[in-house]
C-alpha cells in the first residue's frame, strides 16, 4: 500500500459537481493499494499515519499527531499511486490491485483509520471523511506548509 499525506488546511472532494466530503484542518489521505497488500498493511500505515506528528505545537514545531487534536481525516483512494515508471512514458498499473481486492482493502482501512481516530468513547466521534472508490473526483486542497509525506508499507525503512 502507497499513501501520499497532506498535511492541510482544507480540503474537499467533489463528484459530478457535488461536493462529497470536506474536512478543515488536518489531513489528506490518498490511498493507493498493491495486488499484493493484505491487512497487515493496513495495521502498518493507519498507525503510522495517525501518529504522524506533523502538526504544530504551541511553540512552532512539528510535534502534534492528528490524535492530538490535530483535526480530521480524508481518504481518497488513488490506483495510480501504484503506478510503474521504470519502462517507457506510459505509467504502467499492473502492481494496482483489481477492485475484487482493493474495494474491501480501501473499505477496511477507512474502517480502522476510524477506529484509531475514536480511542476514547467520552470525546465526540469523529467520522472519517472520504472520496468514492472509481469515481471521477476533483479534490481540493490548501496544502499547509507544505507538508507532505509519501509511505510504502512495503518499503518499511524508506
Amino acid at each position: 500500500m502507497r499513501a501520499v499525506i497532506q498535511r492541510v488546511k482544507h480540503c474537499s472532494v467533489t463528484i459530478d459537481g457535488k461536493v462529497k466530503s470536506s474536512i478543515g484542518k488536518g489531513m489528506l489521505v490518498l490511498l493507493g493499494v498493491g495486488e499484493e497488500d493484505t491487512t497487515e498493511d493496513i495495521d502498518y500505515l493507519v498507525k503510522k499515519i495517525t501518529n504522524l506528528r506533523i502538526f504544530d505545537d504551541e511553540n512552532g514545531v512539528m510535534n502534534i499527531s492528528v490524535l492530538d487534536d490535530g483535526g480530521d481525516i480524508l481518504v481518497v483512494s488513488q490506483f495510480t499511486l501504484m503506478a510503474s515508471t521504470y519502462k517507457g512514458n506510459r505509467p504502467s498499473y499492473i502492481r494496482a490491485a483489481r477492485p475484487e481486492i482493493s474495494v474491501p482493502l480501501y473499505e477496511e482501512f477507512v474502517r480502522r483509520i476510524g477506529i484509531a481516530m475514536n480511542p476514547d468513547p467520552s470525546k465526540p466521534k469523529k467520522e472519517i471523511a472520504t472520496g468514492e472508490f472509481g469515481a471521477d473526483m476533483k479534490v481540493e486542497l490548501l496544502n499547509d506548509g507544505p507538508v507532505t509525506i509519501i509511505m510504502d508499507s512495503k518499503q518499511r525503512n524508506f
